[in-house]
């Protein structure tokens, strides 16, 4: 069970698009997931919303379309094509992959973006361009750490805290934890980043936050 403001479990399917004019009107707030095929994107969302409302599959690149979950009050998570290496053919990826390109530039809507990376291969160009892109369009940024089951304690704390070393060099709103979808590790703070996005959670102001600290 998460420990989050809103309940996501209640979120419903409502639409897979092949474009931004195949979604629901551009008004209220967005959180989107992206990341490579195979990242762990809808087994993230099927995690955070205890059923599976996401499908996956064993196969990269199944996600071709833009997939549209409401969780009531005009906000809605996103699940995006995955981008990188699918085996499929190479017409289809270049359709998904504008789609996935003009829903980042154009969707005024998207407040938020998870970036899933599997913790054994992180920050691949591809994730990096996108990190970038959200940083330079002031859209704060979460990378989920995946799979992070696959490695043991010592070693994925080495992961992690190198990853957040790296994640500096983006000079943006980037927070980085680990995640695992079969152990559970991280869905909290992935609820409680949403939380914050959605609005359900005031933004806190950094001169604020250092002085309860000292």
């Amino acid at each position: 069970m998460t420990k989050s403001l809103i309940n996501y479990q209640v979120a419903t399917f409502v639409t897979s698009a092949p474009d931004i004019r195949a979604m629901p009107d551009d008004e209220g707030i967005e959180v989107a997931f992206a990341g490579r095929s195979n990242a762990g994107k809808s087994s993230a969302l099927n995690t955070l919303t205890n059923q599976k409302i996401a499908r996956t599959s064993k196969t990269p690149g199944r996600t071709q379309l833009i997939n549209v979950f409401d969780i009531r009050e005009n906000r809605r998570l996103i699940d995006l094509p995955g981008y990188g290496f699918a085996k499929v053919p190479i017409e289809m990826k270049k359709k998904w992959q504008k789609s996935l390109g003009e829903y980042l530039q154009n969707r005024d809507s998207l407040k938020g973006l998870v970036v899933l990376m599997d913790i054994r291969h992180p920050l691949k160009e591809l994730d990096q361009d996108l990190v970038f892109w959200a940083v330079d369009n002031e859209i704060p940024v979460l990378i989920l750490l995946t799979k992070c089951d696959k490695l043991k304690q010592g070693k994925r704390k080495q992961e992690l805290t190198k990853i957040r070393q790296a994640a500096k060099s983006f000079k943006g709103d980037v927070i980085v934890h680990a995640f695992s979808s079969l152990k559970g590790t991280g869905v909290n703070e992935l609820a409680q980043t949403l939380d914050v996005w959605f609005g359900a959670v005031p933004v806190e102001d950094d001169s604020e936050a250092g002085a309860r600290k000292d």
